[in-house]
């Protein structure tokens, strides 16, 4: 059975080969949502610095007994206002800004001894009603926005590809999101990073020119998450046809 150090190995390969001699940096999130902490510190021996969250409820404590640990915390799932500040005072990234007022709480909520906090805007490239996310047409209104806001740093943009085993389609949801950014870019508002790809669909991202790849399955192996009652602040809703779903291609990082 392969290890988690050779798993990230062989993730580690597959971004190289992906990039076929560009020199730009492609971050390696591996995202830890439903595991132990054991498993993060098995990651993290093996050289990986960046996490990925998505249940506030789980990672909380997670964070507390990681506190040793030199790394960086990315929380990459849906989040509600009235979690923003549990979020702001341990995350050092949130990739799903969506909306004006989430960035307001988040800013609102970040300790005045923490350093200011990165984010990207979440954009639904996929078209699908079960992807949270503005619409790309809309990315630049919401990034005049979040630029404007003290104790944010707006990084980039962030978003999923419909699942598909087509790297054409594939390659033409995540090409939106570098549209996007280079819309923002010519409006004058810097960014720097392209949250895009997950284990499915990692190479094509890096092909659009993807800064940071957030990859579960081909690091830690299948999660099975029971569903559980009261849901966390990132599981979907009780009307969304994916609650209590957690192996589908969908939402499989």
């Amino acid at each position: 059975m392969s290890t988690i150090a050779d798993n990230l190995q062989a993730v580690r390969r597959r971004i190289s080969e992906a990039l076929q001699g560009d020199t730009r940096t492609v971050t390696l999130v591996a995202v830890s949502k439903s595991k132990p902490a054991e498993k993060l510190r098995e990651a993290h021996a093996a050289g990986c610095r960046d996490f990925g969250e998505s249940y506030v409820q789980e990672a909380l404590p997670k964070l507390a007994s990681l506190a040793d640990l030199d790394a960086t915390w990315h929380f990459i799932g849906h989040l509600q206002g009235n979690k923003a500040r549990d979020v702001a005072r341990v995350f050092d990234w949130v990739h799903g800004v969506d909306r004006a007022r989430l960035a307001q709480a988040l800013a609102r909520g970040l300790p005045p001894e923490r350093p200011d906090l990165n984010v990207c805007i979440q954009v639904n490239i996929s078209g699908e009603a079960t992807k949270g996310g503005v619409a790309p047409g809309a990315a630049l209104a919401l990034a005049r926005e979040v630029s404007a806001i003290p104790r944010l740093r707006l990084r980039g943009l962030m978003g999923m590809a419909a699942p598909t085993d087509d790297l054409t389609g594939q390659r033409r949801d995540f090409a939106r999101l570098r549209a996007a950014r280079e819309e923002i870019v010519a409006a004058g508002i810097p960014l720097d990073t392209l949250s895009m790809g997950m284990s499915d669909d990692f190479e094509a991202a890096i092909a659009e020119g993807s800064t940071m790849v957030r990859i579960g399955t081909a690091v830690f192996g299948a999660r099975v998450t029971p569903a559980k009652a009261g849901a966390q602040s990132s599981d979907p809703g009780p009307g969304s046809p994916n609650a209590g779903v957690h192996l589908t291609r969908r939402d499989k990082a």
